[in-house]
């Protein structure tokens, strides 16, 4: 019959004896007075070399984190964005043109995606740096293009 039974964490974090009890009792000498517990000098070659002869101490120092390589963050703009926001985006200057096919310059905001979410009722001349396969399908039956700046 299997039994259940809770694994034990093995980390202690939190706790001072860590499950040994009274500290003397794991020292790692014993009860022994003016013992060293078995370590010695052991390891400890290499800054007693530093220590005498005044050099830098030997081997690396700290931990190193590597830098991500991380893409710069898109804006992301959807086809019902520029559906529903079309005044704001004349006043500010993204859509140029006052009648179809209007000129859409989404450079202008950055780094930014268009996404194929929303319908399509006006023909849109769109100059933007990425752009979805779909979105780019969806004005272009509506007799508008695509250009990838």
């Amino acid at each position: 019959m299997v039994v259940r039974k809770k694994k034990s964490s093995r980390k202690f974090r939190g706790w001072r004896t860590h499950g040994t009890g009274f500290g003397k009792r794991h020292r790692g000498k014993g009860n022994k007075p003016y013992r060293s517990g078995g370590v010695g000098k052991r390891g400890a070659h290499r800054e007693t070399i530093a220590l005498t002869k005044g050099i830098a101490p030997i081997g690396k120092r700290g931990i190193q984190v590597l830098p991500r390589r991380t893409e710069p963050k898109k804006l992301l703009v959807k086809i019902s964005d520029l559906e529903q926001n079309f005044e704001k985006f004349v006043s500010a200057g993204v859509i140029k043109s006052k009648s179809e096919p209007y000129d859409v310059d989404l450079t202008i905001l950055g780094n930014v995606k268009l996404l194929s979410n929303g319908k399509v009722t006006k023909k849109y001349n769109v100059k933007v740096p990425y752009c979805a396969a779909k979105a780019k399908e969806k004005i272009e039956a509506a007799g508008g293009t695509v250009t990838i700046a």
